[in-house]
């Protein structure tokens, strides 16, 4: 029965960040980490980034973990003792902790029907078994028109394959953008030799020994050779429910990443915590938010007690347009546009009850920073004190 004063459920961005926040306190306390992939911790984003163009290999995404890790990849806990502090894992071994991490993630939500000939694009695993079918050709379609379906659309297609994308919404990646810039990015992705099918739901998918079919609400039947599903995640509770802790759109936790339980701590996609910037309660699913939360709730673990502050940002790459935005960032609240060229390069601001919330930069880059600090600063800003804020 291996003991170890930290043990972390879930080996991803949040897992290996927290390893190594633990470390900047206690540099000899062993910790146990248990992941489900059998791939040791890596960096998430090139998934469906730059794994494409070439820029990053495999290798080069592994997330160094620090000394006195005791891993256990392609392992998964499947009980819980919160009161005598025991993990069982799915092999049968019984882990002992003081202290433990719940960075559990996320699970792709699954469409009802298609089976295996849909890849729910989440892990290396999915990476590697989509880039063999787009290394020999074929014809794609991509459900989804948020970060994940926009992406790996746009990287499918780069690679000369047939791809169609499809999605219920007006445009792409129309919860983050306005409506004008949603449909302009429709047109831009044609442009580009994606067929995309805006305002279209998928109703069902058949499968036969010459690949899938998808099945649309208005009776279209699109022929591919595999299905990429790009349709959100689910937060992973699972553990947590089970030994009584809330859940609510997550895993509730304070402002130090402590559960209900003083020896249990949650981060990452599966924390609901209150963002001390917005004034609100966030589960934020973006690497920056998994690395900066992962090692604070290790150096929390380690007797830090300080409380988790930070606001973090998030990047997309759509064919040769790129963002990188910071705060909350939803189509729903108040927007002003400060365009420098419309609809290629600029700066949306995003307003919550008059409250600047939000910053999106449209190919302008590195100045993240400055987009954080405009939101921290609070007030009421107006379309005239934000122009040319950024250029």
């Amino acid at each position: 029965m291996p003991h170890t004063p930290y043990l972390i459920i879930g080996g991803g961005m949040t897992g290996a960040a927290a390893a190594n926040g633990i470390r900047e306190l206690d540099e000899a306390g062993t910790i146990g980490l248990i992941s489900a992939e059998s791939d040791p911790p890596y960096d998430r984003p090139p998934l469906s980034k730059k794994l494409w163009d070439g820029k990053r290999t495999i290798e080069q995404i592994y997330v160094a973990l620090p000394g006195n890790v005791q891993p256990h990849f392609g392992t998964r806990v499947v009980a819980l003792d919160a009161d005598n502090r025991r993990a069982t894992d799915d092999r049968g071994e019984v882990h002992t902790y003081d202290r433990l991490l719940l960075a559990t993630g996320g699970v792709p939500r699954r469409l009802p029907f298609g089976g295996e000939a849909v890849n729910y694009y989440r892990t290396l695993d999915d990476y590697r078994a989509l880039r063999a079918d787009a290394d020999g050709g074929a014809r794609f379609v991509v459900i989804g028109g948020g970060f994940i379906g926009s992406e790996v659309a746009a990287a499918l297609r780069k690679q000369g394959n047939e791809v169609t994308l499809i999605f219920p919404e007006a445009g792409i990646s129309d919860r983050v953008f306005p409506a004008g810039l949603a449909a302009y990015l429709n047109d831009y992705y044609r442009e580009q030799g994606v067929a995309v099918l805006n305002g279209e739901s998928v109703t069902g998918i058949e499968t036969g020994a010459d690949g899938a079919t998808v099945l649309t609400g208005s009776g279209r039947r699109l022929a591919a050779d595999r299905v990429v599903a790009g349709i959100g995640i689910v937060p992973n509770v699972d553990l947590a429910r089970a030994i009584g802790l809330s859940v609510d759109n997550g895993i509730p936790v304070d402002a130090r990443l402590l559960t209900a339980r003083p020896e249990i701590y949650a981060a990452g996609d599966v924390a609901n915590y209150p963002d001390a910037v917005l004034g609100a309660r966030r589960r934020v699913e973006h690497a920056d938010a998994a690395r900066a939360m992962g090692r604070a709730a290790g150096r929390n673990m380690a007797g830090a007690g300080e409380p988790y502050t930070y606001l973090p940002m998030f990047y997309s790459d759509m064919f040769d347009l790129g963002y990188e935005a910071v705060g909350l960032c939803d189509s729903r609240l108040e927007i002003i546009e400060d365009w420098q060229k419309p609809n290629e390069r600029g700066a949306l601001y995003y307003l919550k009850d008059g409250r600047l919330c939000g910053v999106l930069l449209l190919d302008i880059w590195d100045r993240v920073d400055e987009a954080r600090a405009l939101i921290e600063a609070g007030g009421a800003p107006t379309a005239e004190s934000l122009k040319g804020t950024f250029g």
